[in-house]
């Protein structure tokens, strides 16, 4: 028992449809892991995130997991319910990909050089990933706040899982940027870059902020509001980057509108161009939906500070 009188360990942990989720989770993530490892394999820069990415939801499921039944979470400064939600909407998000990625580039319906069996474990990940994809999202939708409910954080409200998002979309931005796409030739280019990265840091700081319970760090304006003002700077920023990037990269005073024939595949800076013009638009797309969302927030008063009303 603890000094409150309470058990040690929290049967919702396990004994609620939260507790079944994170269950599923590290099931499907520990047969994914044992499969790749055992014989569905993997192999270049694809593979590698792919394995990457599973292996860290899998490691963190299990932290989250073992917090949550012991309740060694209470000793954390932390924001435990802001923390387990962006956690799960980020494994959710890793998971997604990692499920497109992998049958794209391992799953083929011909048996490969090492026989069928490989073929067949590589269809098994592919099946148990789209699963945990699932497991992970129904702990958002568990944990995601309803209208009008006063919820224990920030990061359970729909703006609060759209900076997760957005912080993703950033990742893939950065991701196409370091790939060979030569936005070092002009200083408009360069002025996109910047603004992706000074982007990606205010949303960061949103978060930790809200994660570690430091939204009345904030002194100068409520945490509510500072967040409103953000978003809106980060809604205009992302709008000239939108603009000023295909300017800079397609129109044939400065670029090529077409991709090149002699272009290699998976090392063209043309196809890099393109994605970071598309998940720019689709950034500028979170980041205008999450001003609007950000309107409707409003931060009550309690012993936690983060609560929220939607």
């Amino acid at each position: 028992m603890d000094p409150q009188g309470g058990p040690y360990l929290n049967k919702k942990a396990l004994l609620s449809p939260l507790g079944a989720a994170r269950l599923c989770q590290l099931a499907m993530g520990c047969a994914v892991v044992a499969m790749v490892t055992h014989s569905a394999g993997y192999s270049g820069s694809h593979g590698v995130f792919c394995m990457a990415a599973w292996c860290f939801c899998f490691a963190m499921s299990v932290l989250v997991f073992f917090l949550d039944a012991t309740r060694l979470h209470g000793y954390l400064p932390v924001s435990w319910d802001n923390l387990t939600v962006t956690c799960a909407a980020f494994a959710t998000l890793l998971y997604v990909t990692a499920s497109v990625v992998y049958p794209l580039f391992f799953v083929r319906s011909e048996c490969p050089y090492a026989g069928c069996d490989v073929r067949d474990f590589r269809i098994a990940v592919t099946v148990c990933s789209i699963l945990g994809t699932l497991a992970y999202g129904a702990e958002v939708v568990l944990c995601r706040a309803r209208p009008g409910q006063i919820v224990v954080g920030y990061m359970a409200t729909v703006s609060g899982l759209l900076k997760v998002v957005q912080g993703f979309v950033a990742c893939i931005i950065f991701g196409a940027l370091a790939n060979g796409s030569q936005y070092y030739q002009y200083a408009a280019t360069i002025f996109c870059v910047v603004v992706y990265a000074f982007c990606f840091t205010l949303t960061a700081v949103v978060v930790i902020m809200t994660v570690c319970r430091r939204t009345k760090a904030v002194r100068c304006m409520p945490f509510d509001r500072f967040v409103v003002v953000c978003t809106l700077l980060e809604v205009l920023l992302y709008l000239s980057a939108s603009v000023v990037w295909p300017v800079f990269c397609f129109d044939t005073k400065y670029g090529s509108p077409f991709r090149p024939s002699s272009c290699p595949r998976g090392k063209c800076p043309w196809d890099s161009k393109v994605v970071v013009a598309v998940f720019s638009f689709v950034n500028f797309g979170l980041y205008l939906v999450d001003l609007i969302y950000s309107q409707r927030i409003r931060f009550v008063s309690s012993q936690v500070s983060t609560n929220s009303r939607v």
